[in-house]
């Protein structure tokens, strides 16, 4: 098989600007690949393209690899235990410089399930001066009239609360798309985020399902906030170290920042809550089509019911 594995441990400068600032806040950028691994890098292009789809079983790469796979073997992949590189490469997110993370068991996916009936048990409306919702406002968290120059901080905010919690019931880790060292810190939750969008919230119309407030995408730290008995959390956002275990639950409850819809602009009536988790499918699983909960919404102007919350296919 045409496969060349080129390990590299790029090595970061630190820099901090007081104690108090956190660590990682000041990480300088990753440098490039020192001279003899930049001229490696194009070998796997100019490796024979005629290799045998039965030979083209690719072995197991560490995290910190770069495995270039010849042409033939992106092509055809055949049947066999790697199941997290087959179903890539068959979804065509297989290519030339890919990083293959395999499991600890070394085969299986992760496969997400929001939980509808949490979404369903804790739906409320908040009514918040902005001047409260600063950290929110910094990561984009309201609808775009919060951010008008004549919005000040005693404008009131209407928010539609609901809390999530999402459980990793497949067979392998659910690890961020980003390495570590591009990891962003949010000083207003203390903690680093390691995906820029781990979830997304729509509001839509009942008749014609139109988006009638400005959903957003949500960057959380992911951990094993619990897990089902018989499995350990292994994953905690305290120990810098994110991701979610086989059997276990990522839990957001419903009055931490951003866990909302900003529905401020929005008239009394009947609508659609719409939670989707991992929804541009960044991270490979094993089933994409349980990754969505629609939840009914009466809005009285005042207060919010939610019924019939469900999963539906994505």
């Amino acid at each position: 098989m045409a496969v060349v594995v080129i390990c590299w441990e790029p090595a970061f400068s630190l820099g901090w600007k007081s104690h108090r600032d956190p660590p990682g806040k000041h990480l300088l950028k990753a440098p490039e690949p020192p001279e003899q691994v930049r001229m490696l890098l194009p070998v796997a292009e100019a490796l024979p393209q005629d290799v045998p789809a039965q030979e083209a079983a690719a072995p197991a790469v560490p995290s910190r690899c770069r495995a270039s796979i010849g042409a033939s073997a992106r092509r055809q992949l055949p049947s066999g235990p790697r199941v997290g590189l087959r179903a890539g490469a068959q979804q065509g997110r297989l290519s030339v410089g890919s990083v293959y993370r395999p499991s600890p068991s070394g085969r299986g996916l992760p496969d997400l399930v929001p939980d509808p009936n949490y979404v369903q048990a804790s739906t409320y409306v908040q009514r918040a001066h902005l001047y409260s919702l600063r950290c929110a406002a910094e990561e984009k968290c309201l609808a775009s009239t919060a951010y008008a120059p004549e919005a000040t901080d005693y404008d009131m905010r209407v928010l539609l609360r609901f809390p999530q919690r999402v459980k990793n019931q497949g067979t392998a880790d659910f690890l961020p798309n980003r390495p570590r060292h591009t990891w962003e810190w949010h000083s207003c939750h203390q903690h680093y985020h390691s995906m820029d969008e781990f979830s997304h919230y729509d509001l839509l119309d009942a008749a014609t399902g139109k988006k009638v407030a400005e959903g957003h995408k949500a960057s959380f730290c992911l951990e094993d906030s619990t897990c089902d008995f018989g499995n350990l959390k292994r994953y905690a956002c305290t120990s810098h170290t994110q991701g979610l275990s086989p059997g276990c639950y990522d839990t957001y409850n419903a009055d931490i920042d951003c866990q909302w819809i900003d529905i401020t602009d929005v008239q009394p009536g009947n609508y659609i809550l719409k939670v989707h988790v991992n929804p541009k499918y960044i991270v490979l699983e094993s089933d994409f089509t349980n990754n969505v909960v629609r939840c009914n919404i009466h809005y009285t102007g005042r207060y919010v019911s939610t019924t019939n919350c469900k999963i539906v296919q994505s």
